[in-house]
């Protein structure tokens, strides 16, 4: 689950890291508001004004509105107060911004955050997120703040500055102290750098994220380190443990068919191709998608339809594998060990009825009464064909949608 910059930001705050002062708005009048009291409150002559959706390189993003580009995401207002501010909201307010990550669809802007301008002598890059293979929490910094961290790792990664944290012990100070040294940071900036470290760990580990980002983490000319941005996710499988996060999502940044999918307690992530799948296991859905690109075919989605699928999901599973527009055909790839493989034919064969499939569908079937379950699907009479192995069913459907 992602949340937006004036969130994050809000939660850096609460663990002690220090910000900008800014305030969200929804309306032009609200942005020139916000922009009256950060001026107010800090003396500021420059406010910041950010547009607030879930995807990065804002500041470069376009804001387009009636197809035409009216101005940037991000915009540094350094003369005309609160009332150049609420212009600048104005523009961005209603339009849709289509940056690297978002583009070409892009993401509708309903908020803006109106922040103080401060003088930056440096920016550099701080994340944190779970390294899987080391079962710990990798802290990465970089002297590149502000670039696209991907492109760094890819470009010069000898730039980027990594310390696996211990569960036990936590951030040693140590290790902050050497990745701030690494960064070329003074004395005095290096014992900041370690406090804001260990508070976004701290922060890291109560609210149970994903990923944290600051980019860019800023030096400010009087020497001060501070968060420029912030870019958090949480890890939902601990949703049970923050209840209080469910307030900070935002389903207008969600893809709708996802949020249906959820709501059903299907695992559905939408892609790029036109095969759909739908799949019991999220370890053999991911080897789905392998083997539907090794054979030449362009998984539409990851659909995990869990293990105790029966008729009314495996219709729900169809469903929402058909609000995708570009899907062709839908292979079906089941291992029947909790649940039956003739319950599942018998699933497909009503859902198909039922939903007047005019796409081409394999299923694959293994496990408990699969002869049954091929022999139902065979004398259906409908445009299904069963398949013995999954390399057979990925062949299966690469040609048939290739024929469509």
């Amino acid at each position: 689950m992602k949340i937006h910059e004036y969130q994050g930001k809000e939660l850096f705050r609460r663990y002690g890291v220090t910000t900008p002062v800014g305030y969200v708005a929804s309306s032009p009048t609200e942005a020139e508001a916000a922009a009256e009291r950060v001026m107010s409150e800090t003396g500021a002559a420059v406010v910041v004004v950010k547009s607030q959706i879930h995807a990065g390189g804002r500041g470069k993003g376009k804001v387009m509105r009636d197809g035409k580009e009216i101005g940037r995401g991000v915009k540094v207002v350094t003369s005309g107060g609160a009332p150049a501010a609420k212009e600048a909201a104005g523009n961005m307010l209603g339009g849709t911004l289509i940056t690297l990550q978002n583009a070409p669809k892009g993401n509708l802007v309903h908020k803006v955050y109106v922040e103080q301008g401060i003088d930056i002598a440096r920016e550099l890059y701080l994340g944190m997120l779970v390294d899987r293979d080391t079962r710990r929490v990798v802290i990465m910094v970089s002297t590149e703040g502000g670039m696209e961290i991907e492109k760094v790792a890819a470009e010069t990664p000898e730039r980027i500055l990594k310390a696996w944290i211990d569960p036990v012990v936590g951030l040693a100070g140590f290790q902050a102290r050497e990745l701030g040294f690494g960064l070329g940071l003074t004395k005095e900036q290096v014992a900041k750098f370690a406090t804001l470290a260990a508070k976004l760990y701290e922060m890291f580990t109560s609210e149970d994220c994903a990923l944290v980002e600051i980019n860019p983490l800023v030096i400010t000319k009087s020497g001060d380190v501070l968060a420029g941005d912030a870019k958090v996710s949480f890890d939902e499988n601990a949703e049970f443990r923050h209840r209080d996060h469910e307030a900070m999502r935002d389903v207008s940044e969600e893809d709708a068919t996802e949020l249906e999918a959820k709501r059903s307690d299907i695992s559905y992530v939408s892609l790029d191709g036109n095969i759909g799948c739908m799949v019991n296991g999220a370890g053999l859905a991911m080897s789905t998608m392998d083997i539907i690109a090794h054979c030449g075919g362009s998984p539409a989605n990851f659909l995990d339809v869990g293990g105790g699928a029966d008729e009314a999901r495996v219709t729900k599973a169809f469903e929402i594998i058909l609000t995708d527009p570009d899907v062709r055909g839908i292979f079906v790839n089941i291992f029947g060990g909790i649940v039956r493989c003739d319950l599942i034919a018998t699933g497909v064969i009503n859902a198909a009825k039922k939903l007047g499939l005019k796409v081409p569908v394999v299923v694959r079937l293994e496990g408990t009464n699969v002869d049954l379950g091929r022999k139902l699907l065979s004398e259906s009479g409908l445009a299904i064909t069963p398949a013995s192995t999954m390399l057979e069913g990925a062949q299966l459907i690469t040609r048939l949608v290739k024929a469509a």
